[in-house]
């Protein structure tokens, strides 16, 4: 499973994820600006705009490794879980972005709309 670190660093935000059990890879989160450009000036959080849209999109699409369900489902976890991350650094496991996910398309698009009905994770 995957980590996702959200830091300030002279004024700016910057997301880190780490993978790895045994062995820890670190790399900066893509902000995902080929499927939507919201924020050219980067990511943002704690509240909803195009920062935190920004950043649902790419955290979505990384967690999941879908860009069809990133697109679907990040305006939602804008709203609710991007928007109500704290406005100073932040830890946030993968599992917690699929399970956001699959409530958002379970809601939004029936059971049946995650990969033939299947969860992610």
């Amino acid at each position: 499973m995957k980590l996702y670190r959200g830091t300030r660093i002279r004024g700016r935000c910057s997301v880190v994820v780490e993978t790895g059990a045994v062995e820890r890879v670190f790399y900066d989160l893509d902000p995902r600006f080929d499927l939507v450009n919201h924020s050219p000036d980067g990511f943002e959080w704690n509240y909803r705009g195009s920062g935190p849209s920004q950043l649902a999109l790419a955290l979505c699409a990384d967690a999941t490794g879908d860009d069809a369900v990133a697109l679907r489902c990040y305006l939602n976890l804008t709203h609710t879980l991007v928007a109500r991350l704290p406005k100073g650094d932040w830890d946030l496991p993968q599992q917690e972005i699929l399970d956001r996910v699959a409530l958002i398309e379970r809601i939004l698009h029936g059971p049946n709309t995650l990969t033939g009905g299947q969860s992610f994770g």
